[in-house]
């Protein structure tokens, strides 16, 4: 994606970059943080809600993992979009769609319902993260840009360590939420709204809006490809924890689709003269290995996430808080 500014923004021009820099990566780190902090939370919330709603260990994989599903599929269109429409506005309508998705969370009264709504909250998440960096890549001179984006994805690893304890704590003490919920872990979702609030409130007074002053024809077939092929591929990763087995043909078929159709998105990429993607990224070998290297470890961190609360809490009777402040050194 193109980092660049409207023409007549001073500042960018200087090459000094923005005067309140400072103060917008402080604003686009609490955006990041409550989108990655909720996924925590939720974690160690995941027996209270088996017992509220009776829901079925597949059910609670896809109450965790419809977000993951929607939020990688979507995270490389909504990036394009904000290049084009703006950062700043795609990354406020992420934030009110996943703010309005975590109400309806709170109340959810089936396994179902929960599941679609987390889908939801995945499709608006997707928006923060390219848009947060983007705009970082903008507002910051080149010697600073390093330390910028290291402050931002340091907020990652203190929503791992955040996250459950703040879940542990409200799971402690349910009262106001079964009194305004009816249930006692939908505070674990309500807690999102007072942030996104004061965070939206900080984008409109602090953010620039920034996008690509002269961005090429957008490329419908490969955004179309991408989200089908990401899809495709998630769906039967994950589905695979649910039938509990890599043949089956509901992970099969979609794993090899999913391959598939990735793979004619990167071959028609690469011939693109508007292309969305730079497939010569990949010839990066360093690049390329930071790629697999990461995506094993968030991989192999996500299935840790999601059985560890169960064990804690269900095998050594730890309670939620105890149980959450296990998972603090994950965040090292």
């Amino acid at each position: 994606m193109t980092q660049q500014v409207k023409p007549n923004e001073a500042w960018m021009a200087s090459g000094e970059g923005h005067p309140r820099r400072w103060v917008i990566l402080s604003v686009l780190v609490v955006s990041l943080l409550v989108v990655v902090l909720d996924n925590t939370i939720l974690n160690i919330a995941l027996p209270t809600i088996q017992r509220d709603l009776n829901a079925s260990q597949g059910e609670l994989v896809w109450a965790v993992d419809s977000y993951v599903l929607a939020f990688a599929a979507l995270l490389f269109t909504w990036g394009v979009l904000g290049d084009r429409i703006g950062r700043k506005k795609i990354l406020i309508v992420g934030l009110v769609l996943f703010a309005l998705a975590s109400v309806i969370c709170a109340f959810s009264s089936s396994a179902g319902m929960l599941i679609g709504f987390r889908a939801v909250m995945g499709v608006g998440g997707a928006a923060v993260m390219p848009t947060t960096l983007a705009i970082i890549t903008v507002v910051f001179p080149p010697h600073e840009r390093g330390k910028a984006i290291g402050a931002w994805a340091g907020s990652v690893g203190a929503a791992v360590a955040l996250g459950p304890i703040l879940g542990g704590v409200l799971l402690q003490n349910p009262q106001w939420s079964n009194w305004l919920i009816g249930n006692d872990w939908g505070s674990v979702f309500l807690v999102n709204v007072p942030i996104v609030i004061v965070g939206l409130i900080a984008i409109i007074r602090v953010v620039p809006e920034t996008k690509d002053p002269n961005p090429r024809r957008l490329d419908l077939p490969g955004l179309a490809l991408s989200v089908i092929g990401l899809t495709a591929l998630i769906y039967g990763i994950i589905n695979a924890s649910a039938t509990k087995s890599w043949l089956d043909p509901g992970v099969v078929i979609p794993v090899l689709a999913g391959i598939s159709v990735i793979a004619l998105f990167l071959f028609l990429e690469a011939r693109s003269d508007h292309s969305s993607f730079d497939v010569s990224l990949f010839r990066n070998r360093g690049y390329a290995v930071s790629l697999v290297a990461v995506s094993l470890s968030f991989f192999a961190l996500s299935g840790i996430t999601f059985t560890l609360p169960f064990y804690l809490q269900i095998l050594r009777g730890y309670d939620t808080l105890i149980a959450g402040l296990c998972f603090v050194p994950f965040a090292l």
